[in-house]
C-alpha cells in the first residue's frame, strides 16, 4: 500500500500525530525496505473485562495489521500491579500479581476477537522488568526530575492539594517509557490522557541514543450515555463480553450524533462509506434507526457470529418496532440507589406494582418482563443509567428512564 493510502487509514479519527514529519518519513522508509513498522499499544489488565472504550485502540492496532505493520499488544502485568496514576485523584489500590495474571488470561481471549492472531506479538513487561537489577530500576529514576514530573496535571494538583504521591507513581510513567526502549517501538498509540506517558517513551528513547517513537494519540470514547468517557464505574459501557442481545440494545439507545462517532473509531466501514452514510441521514435518504441497526449487527457479529446479530436485530424490532408497545406508555424517571436496584424495589418505585410483596408475587408467577425478556427471579437487579421497559402481565406497561 503506498504512502498516501496508508496515511489515509492511519490518520482516521486520530486526535493527533507526534509527529507527523517523523510518521511521512518512518513510512517511507518502510515501503522502500519492505521493512514493517513496530506498533506498540500497552494495556494493564485492571479489570477482567474488555469494554468497547478499549477497542479504540485495539481497532487502530488491526488497521495498522491490514496494511502491513508489526503489532505489539502489550499487557502490562508488571505495571498493573502499580497502577497508572493517569486521571486519578488519589493513590490507586496496588492489584496482587494473580489478580492481574488472571485478568491478563481474559485479556488474550478477547483482542483476537478483533486483531489476526497470526500478525500479533503478545508481550508482557514483566519479561523484563522482573530481570532488571536494583541499581538499572533505580537509574531509570535518574532520568527525569520532580519538578518535570509535577508539570503533569493531575500530579500537579495532588501535589496542591496536599495530597499524596507515592514514589513509585513517580516510577510509572518511567516504566511505560522503558517497554518503548525495550521493544524498539515505531510507533506507540494511547489515549488523548495518556499523553504526558507517550511522550515520556519518545524521551527516553532520544537519552538512549534510539530513534523517537512516533506517538498516535486516540480520542476517549464517551460511554452510552454521550457525555462521560466509557467507564464500568459510570456504567455506561458496551463490554464485548456481554449478551448479544445486551450489546445490540446497549448501540440502539445511543444518540444518533453519537452513533456516528462509533461507526468512525469502531467500524471496519471505509472512509468513502461512512462520508456516504453521513450524507444519506443529512440528505433524507437514509433513516437514522437503519443506520444505527447497521452498526449494531457489525458489533455484534465481530463478538460473535452472524447468526447472533440477526437474531439480535430481530429480538430488538420484536419489541421495539413492531408496534407491541403502547403509543401511550407511560414513562417514569427514576433515581438509581447505588450501581444497580433490586427489580421489586423499582417496580413499586414505579408504581406497576402498589407494594414490594405483590412485585415479588407477580415475578414468581413469571408475569413480569424487562425488555422482552421474562423475569422469575425475585432477587432480580436491574443496572443504573439505563432505559427499561418493564411489562406485566399481557397489557400493563411503564417505561423507566434514569433521573440524571
Amino acid at each position: 500500500m503506498n504512502l498516501t493510502e496508508q496515511l489515509k487509514i492511519i490518520k482516521r479519527g486520530v486526535v493527533e500525530i507526534i509527529t507527523e514529519d517523523e510518521l511521512v518519513k518512518k513510512l517511507e522508509r518502510s515501503i522502500s525496505t519492505g521493512v514493517p513498522l513496530k506498533v506498540k499499544a500497552g494495556f494493564d489488565p485492571t479489570a477482567p473485562d474488555i469494554h468497547l472504550g478499549h477497542t479504540v485502540l485495539i481497532q487502530k492496532l488491526k488497521q495498522f495489521q491490514e496494511i502491513g505493520h508489526e503489532v505489539i499488544f502489550l499487557i502490562g502485568d508488571f505495571t498493573g500491579m502499580i497502577g497508572d496514576p493517569t486521571g486519578r485523584s488519589e493513590t490507586r489500590k496496588p492489584l496482587t500479581k494473580e489478580d492481574v495474571l488472571k485478568n491478563a488470561e481474559t485479556y488474550k481471549e478477547q483482542i483476537f476477537k478483533i486483531l489476526d492472531p497470526e500478525k500479533t506479538r503478545i508481550k508482557f513487561n514483566s519479561e523484563w522488568f522482573e530481570k532488571m537489577t536494583a541499581m538499572e530500576v533505580v537509574s531509570l529514576g535518574a532520568m527525569k526530575t520532580v519538578a518535570r514530573m509535577l508539570e503533569r496535571e493531575d500530579f500537579k494538583k495532588r501535589f496542591a492539594n496536599q495530597q499524596e504521591i507515592t514514589i513509585l507513581e513517580f516510577y510509572y510513567p518511567l516504566f511505560q517509557a522503558y517497554d518503548s526502549v525495550y521493544l524498539k517501538a515505531d510507533i506507540e498509540l494511547g489515549g488523548t490522557d495518556q499523553r504526558f506517558n507517550l511522550l515520556m517513551g519518545r524521551s527516553m528513547q532520544k537519552t538512549m541514543g534510539m530513534e523517537e517513537q512516533v506517538v498516535i494519540m486516540m480520542p476517549l470514547l464517551e460511554g452510552t450515555d454521550g457525555v462521560q468517557k466509557m467507564s464500568k464505574s459510570l456504567n455506561n459501557y458496551v463490554g464485548i463480553s456481554e449478551t448479544p442481545r445486551d450489546i445490540f440494545g446497549k448501540i440502539m439507545s445511543i444518540s444518533d450524533e453519537l452513533m456516528m462517532r462509533y461507526y468512525e473509531l469502531l467500524s471496519d466501514v471505509t472512509i468513502d462509506e461512512l462520508k456516504g452514510l453521513t450524507d444519506g441521514i443529512k440528505g433524507g435518504s437514509m433513516h437514522p434507526m437503519d443506520v444505527k441497526k447497521r452498526l449494531a449487527m457489525e458489533i455484534v457479529r465481530r463478538f460473535y457470529s452472524e447468526a447472533d446479530a440477526i437474531g439480535s436485530q430481530r429480538e430488538f424490532e420484536r419489541v421495539f418496532s413492531q408496534r407491541e408497545l403502547p403509543e401511550d406508555m407511560p414513562v417514569v424517571k427514576l433515581k438509581w440507589e447505588g450501581d444497580d436496584m433490586w427489580l421489586p424495589h423499582i417496580m413499586t418505585a414505579a408504581t406497576i406494582a402498589p407494594s414490594g410483596s405483590e412485585a415479588r408475587r407477580l415475578i414468581k408467577q413469571g408475569a413480569v418482563s424487562v425488555n422482552g425478556e421474562k423475569i422469575d427471579d425475585i432477587e432480580s437487579k436491574l443496572k443504573g443509567n439505563r432505559e427499561y421497559i418493564i411489562k406485566v402481565g399481557k397489557k400493563r406497561f411503564i417505561k423507566v428512564v434514569p433521573d440524571k
